[in-house]
């Protein structure tokens, strides 16, 4: 069974940066050869795509108000995926999730999903 599992989340000041981390295991197949993306959920909404990478060419993809502030990376001997935050906004307080086995910023494109970290940015 694929095993997403996210950490890094947590309280911080308006702002401040995160670094949250998503290590993966038992997947089909090497790390980079799947796409993956960050998603995040606010309470009531669907989960809205932050971030997007291709492994394969490097190609991103970020949600605009994401964009300048946020970094997808991933170190793929390590099978984990980042998202670096910073000038983070109380707006950004979210449960945060990373996937694989999709494409772009939609999440009903994913096969596969983390169980989530929550980040809290307070003003």
């Amino acid at each position: 069974q694929v095993q997403l599992e996210e950490s890094g989340g947590g309280l911080v000041q308006a702002g401040g940066s995160l670094r949250l981390s998503c290590t993966a295991s038992r997947l089909p197949g090497n790390f980079d050869y799947y796409n993956w993306a960050w998603f995040r959920q606010y309470p009531g909404k669907e989960r809205e795509g932050v971030a997007y990478i291709r492994i394969s060419d490097g190609t991103t993809t970020y949600l605009d108000s994401a964009k300048d502030r946020f970094t997808i990376s991933s170190d793929n001997a390590k099978n984990t995926l980042y998202l670096h935050m910073n000038n983070l906004k109380p707006d950004d307080s979210a449960m945060y999730y990373c996937a694989a086995g999709g494409y772009g910023l939609n999440y009903r494109n994913y096969l596969y999903f983390g169980q989530g970290t929550q980040v809290n940015v307070s003003s």
